[in-house]
């Protein structure tokens, strides 16, 4: 009996040490799995096969909605996180990445500023990874307080408040950097200079708006743009314009303050703006060649401008009365008479010319003078990566014989049908339909959103697929601004945006779009997830660089097809976009996609780690 109890008691022993030693080789399978396991890079990876030749980061996996489970857990290679880029990227504009350009050593014309231009990076050379904030970051000052202040940790740059010093661009004052209203030539604030050009032009109590017949202007070299800013309480929007240049960071600091603006360069392609887009175009001391091959760079102002469209062009070319440059004004002035311009005010430091109001003068040149008229195939509202071209746009047969663009003064613009809708094959009727469809959309969006609502929450705002501008006239009524982005596919549509007194662009999502990091506070997507699958671009991609252009506790707002939708749910955490998350299926209307759904998400205020730098 002893025997048979030691027999049964060394049996458990044997049974509970075979347990033991299962549980321990599973433990150690689980371990070594673990390191072997697909996941996404860390930021301190080593270089490997695909990975990124710039940072060593390996390039995460392209997703397609119809590769990818609906189950989470069936699906593990769906991002929990995506890598953080290094804090020396805060900045990084992809396209516009003069380090890009040494490493792939392209061969640009310096003098044609090509170095300014857009050069987006390859595919295996893209930063797959969140754009961090720098140290210190801090939610943007709100509008109106924004115009004239901001704070220092967001954009922490204060070269151009040393070397303008004496000019009033900008002063560091503490925590904060302000901005008197000052300009290269307006050191005593931009609203006298603006109150100055309107008595130049004999307009109505001094308001540059001439009544509402002046609401679209393209300031050319517009630093940190206190011009625009001023403008806007003359009920005139400006397209500010400046390239990534010496003067770090000017546009960064427009947009930072709230004023519309953008990174882009007169140089050898055309502006991505369609054609009659602005009333007056201007110039302060921009430092631009406007002599140069063949006066190139002022042919693309002429086809920017509207008939009897004004050049406000203030520079030592319009005073100064020594020899060099007493030699260029009178080889601009000869260029501008033969472009059938004439100068309709001349003081101080400031002179103004006008575009003809029909085509009557350029019939009136002698034959063969320079520069020519464009040729009758020419279209010129084609900007996407076209060149400029050394001709004139001649107005169509409608302009010419109306003697203008036959638009209304603003505010009235905004809602009458565009006598240019017939160009892109769109009925008064239908363009009254969007509108109306656009404004209970609006509502709608702003209802699903009011528990988030504060005041002045959005004051720049893009609207990723703008259409008709049927979003953005619906957000007439609240102090903000936006950038209607027309895709490559319908960028003839931009011009009726521009004519309804609105301002935008033409972009490929499938690249980088040419703005700083944290520059929005709202994006609205409509179809634009489904347009770029459609044409094989990653959906990744494009998430990446709206978490870049988004300010953190920015808003997104994606309306697209379910199946886009609940694709995009899956990277939410990963983007650090579940502050605040809503998805609803919205009401049926003429516009709707098939099974669609609006997915609204808040954006996370976070900061890199000190102990990972």
């Amino acid at each position: 009996m002893r025997q048979k109890k030691e027999f049964i008691n060394t049996a458990k022993l044997l049974k509970f040490l075979l347990i033991g030693i299962i549980v321990f080789l599973g433990l150690v399978c689980l371990y070594n799995g673990s390191l072997f396991a697909p996941r996404l890079p860390r930021a301190d990876d080593a270089v490997e096969d695909g990975a990124d030749p710039v940072t060593g980061r390996v390039l995460p996996k392209r997703y397609y909605l119809d590769e990818l489970p609906e189950d989470q857990e069936r699906n593990p290679e769906v991002p929990r996180s995506i890598p953080v880029c290094d804090l020396k990227y805060s900045e990084l504009i992809p396209c516009l990445d003069r380090n890009l350009i040494y490493q792939l050593k392209l061969k640009l014309n310096l003098t044609l500023m090509e170095h300014y231009e857009r050069h987006c990076p390859p595919p295996d050379r893209r930063y797959n990874c969140l754009i961090p904030p720098p140290i210190g970051y801090k939610i943007p000052i709100k509008w109106p307080a924004s115009r004239d202040q901001v704070w220092k940790a967001n954009i922490p740059h204060t070269h151009l408040a040393q070397e303008k010093s004496d000019q009033n661009w900008m002063v560091v004052d503490g925590e904060k950097i302000r901005f008197p209203g000052g300009g290269t030539h307006f050191h005593d604030g931009a609203d006298k200079y603006i109150t100055a050009i309107a008595g130049m032009l004999k307009f109505t109590g001094e308001m540059v708006n001439n009544a509402g017949r002046v609401r679209n202007v393209l300031d050319v070299g517009c630093g940190v743009a206190s011009f625009g800013a001023y403008l806007l309480s003359h009920n005139v929007i400006a397209m500010s314009l400046a390239p990534n240049d010496v003067h770090e960071n000017q546009i960064q600091f427009a947009l930072e303050r709230g004023i519309p603006s953008t990174l882009g360069v007169l140089g050898t392609k055309r502006l991505p703006y369609p054609s009659r887009s602005f009333e007056l175009a201007h110039c302060s001391r921009c430092r631009i060649d406007w002599l140069q091959r063949d006066g190139i760079l002022l042919l693309e102002l002429d086809r920017l401008l509207r008939p009897g469209g004004y050049f406000v062009y203030s520079s030592p070319e319009a005073y100064a009365h020594d020899a060099d440059n007493r030699r260029i004004w009178n080889a601009m002035y000869d260029l501008l008479r033969r472009m059938c311009w004439r100068v309709v005010s001349r003081r101080d430091q400031t002179v103004i010319w006008a575009k003809p109001l029909s085509n009557s003068c350029y019939k009136k040149r002698d034959p063969g003078t320079i520069p020519p008229l464009c040729s009758s195939d020419d279209d010129p509202d084609a900007t996407w990566n076209v060149l400029t071209k050394a001709c004139i746009t001649p107005y169509s047969a409608r302009m010419h014989k109306e003697k203008g663009s036959g638009l209304q003064p603003w505010p009235q613009r905004l809602s009458a049908a565009p006598p240019r809708l017939e160009e892109i094959g769109v009925s008064n009727e239908d363009f009254h339909k969007d509108m109306s469809i656009w404004q209970d959309r609006v509502v709608d969006y702003w209802k699903q959103m009011r528990s988030l609502m504060q005041r002045n929450s959005f004051r720049n705002v893009m609207d990723m697929n703008s259409n008709l501008g049927g979003f953005a006239a619906a957000l007439r009524d609240k102090d903000l601004w936006v950038m209607n982005v027309a895709p490559t596919n319908a960028s003839s549509k931009l011009k009726i945006i521009y004519d309804r007194g609105l301002i935008g662009t033409v972009h490929d999502w499938c690249e980088s779009f040419s703005t700083y990091p944290r520059t929005y506070d709202l994006l609205h997507a409509w179809a634009v997830f489904s347009e770029i699958e459609e044409r094989g671009c990653s959906i990744e991609d494009l998430l990446i660089e709206m978490d870049r252009i988004l300010r953190p506790e920015g808003i997104v707002i994606i309306r697209d097809k379910l199946s886009v939708i609940n694709y995009v749910q899956k990277f939410l955490t990963a983007l650090k976009w579940d502050g605040w998350i809503s998805e609803v299926e919205p009401r049926t209307d003429a516009l709707s996609l098939n099974e669609e759904r609006v997915l609204i998400a808040k954006k996370i205020l976070w900061q890199v780690e000190l102990t990972t730098l």
